[in-house]
C-alpha cells in the first residue's frame, strides 16, 4: 500500500500539471483569435472608411506647410521663436479670454476692481470672460437645467426604486437620450431658438439627462443594503426609505458625478459653438474659414486654458469628495488633455 499511495499521487499531480497546460493553452488560443478578428475588424474598418482604397492620395507636403502657418514665427538676433505676442494680440482685440474693459486695467487694480464691479452689474458673472464667457455659460446652463431631470429618471432607473418593467421606461428613455449626440441635438433645437446659445443649452441640457442619469442609476445599483433594511423595520415609507436608505448613500458620488459630467459639458460646448452656437468654438470656424490659421490656434489656446481651469476646479472638488480617489497633477492634467478632449466629443 505504501508502494502505491505515492504512485498514486505523482499521477493526480500529472493530470493536474496537463490540465494546467491545456487551460494555458486554450487561453493563449483565446488570445490570439482575439487579436486575429480585432486585426480583421481593424482592417475592414479602415477599407469602409476609405484609407486604404486603391488610388486614395494625400497631400502630406502641403498638409505639412498649412501647419506652420498655425505657429507665426518671429527672429530675435537671427534666432527664430514663436510669436507669442501676435496670440496675445488677437486675444485681446477678440475679447476670447476677458473682457475688453478688463484686459486694459491690470495695472490700475482700482479701476480694474471698480470695472469688474459695474461689469458684474451691468452683464453679469460670464461677461467678465469675453468670448470664453459664453462657453462656460453653456456648460453651467446645461448641466443645471438638465440636473433634476437627470436625477429624476436616474433615481426611478433603478430596479431597487421602481420593479421592472416600471424602471425599464425611464432606462429606456435616457438610453434614446444617449443614442443622439449633443451635436444633433443643437440640430433639432434650432427651429426652436435659431443658431444661437439657447440652442446650444438646450442640447447640452438634453444630453446631461441622458449620461449623467445614467451614471446615477449605476451608482445607485451599487450601494449596500443594510441603511435600506434598517428603514425598512423602522416602518418607514417608500418615499422615506429612498430618501434616507438609497439616496443618502450616494450624495457624494451623485456630487462628483456632476462635477464630471459639467467637465464634459464645457467641451461640448465649444463642439457646439462650431456649428455656430456662439463661444470660442464660433471663432475657430470662423478664422479657419478664413484662413487665419494663426488667429485660429490662438483661440484653440484660449480652449485649452479653459478647459484644463475647469478641469483643476472639477477635480480638485472631486478629490476632496472622494477620498480614495487619486489626485491628478498638474502634468496629468495638461498631458492628459488632448484625450479627454477627443472622448468628450465622441459622447
Amino acid at each position: 500500500m505504501s508502494a502505491e499511495t505515492p504512485s498514486g499521487e505523482k499521477r493526480e499531480t500529472e493530470e493536474r500539471l496537463e490540465r494546467i497546460r491545456r487551460t494555458r493553452l486554450y487561453g493563449v488560443l483565446k488570445g490570439v483569435s482575439f487579436v486575429l478578428i480585432l486585426a480583421l475588424l481593424f482592417r475592414e474598418a479602415l477599407k469602409a472608411a476609405g484609407l486604404i482604397q486603391s488610388g486614395t492620395e494625400y497631400n502630406t507636403p502641403y498638409f505639412l506647410r498649412k501647419l506652420t502657418e498655425f505657429i507665426p514665427l518671429t527672429t530675435y538676433r537671427g534666432v527664430p521663436f514663436v510669436d507669442f505676442g501676435a496670440y496675445l494680440s488677437f486675444i485681446g482685440e477678440r475679447d476670447l479670454l476677458f473682457a475688453s474693459d478688463i484686459s486694459l486695467l491690470w495695472a490700475d487694480p482700482p479701476a480694474l476692481i471698480s470695472e469688474v464691479g459695474a461689469i458684474l452689474v451691468r452683464d453679469g458673472f460670464f461677461a467678465l470672460f469675453g468670448v470664453a464667457g459664453v462657453t462656460l455659460a453653456v456648460g453651467v446652463a446645461g448641466t443645471v437645467l438638465g440636473f433634476p431631470l437627470a436625477l429624476l429618471f436616474g433615481v426611478l432607473g433603478s430596479e431597487r426604486v421602481l420593479p421592472f418593467p416600471l424602471n425599464f421606461v425611464f432606462r429606456g428613455t435616457m438610453s434614446a437620450i444617449r443614442a443622439i449626440p449633443a451635436l444633433v441635438w443643437i440640430l433639432i433645437y434650432i427651429p426652436l431658438a435659431g443658431v444661437t446659445p439657447v440652442s446650444a443649452v438646450f442640447a447640452v441640457a438634453t444630453d446631461t439627462i441622458g449620461n449623467l442619469g445614467r451614471l446615477f442609476t449605476d451608482e445607485l445599483e451599487e450601494i449596500e443594503e443594510g441603511p435600506i433594511e434598517a428603514m425598512e423595520t423602522t416602518g418607514a415609507s417608500r418615499p422615506q426609505t429612498v430618501t434616507f436608505g438609497m439616496l443618502s448613500q450616494v450624495t457624494t458620488p451623485y456630487i462628483a458625478w456632476t462635477l464630471y459630467i459639467f467637465e464634459i459639458n464645457v467641451r461640448i460646448a465649444v463642439s457646439l459653438g462650431v456649428l455656430g452656437a456662439g463661444g470660442l468654438g464660433s471663432v475657430v470656424k470662423t478664422q479657419l474659414g478664413l484662413t487665419y490659421f494663426d488667429n485660429a490656434m490662438a483661440t484653440l489656446l484660449c480652449i485649452f486654458l479653459l478647459i484644463i481651469s475647469v478641469e483643476l476646479f472639477s477635480q480638485r472638488i472631486r478629490s476632496r469628495l472622494r477620498s480614495e480617489t487619486e489626485k491628478m497633477s498638474f502634468r496629468e492634467l495638461v498631458f492628459g488633455f488632448p484625450c479627454r478632449f477627443t472622448e468628450s466629443l465622441m459622447r
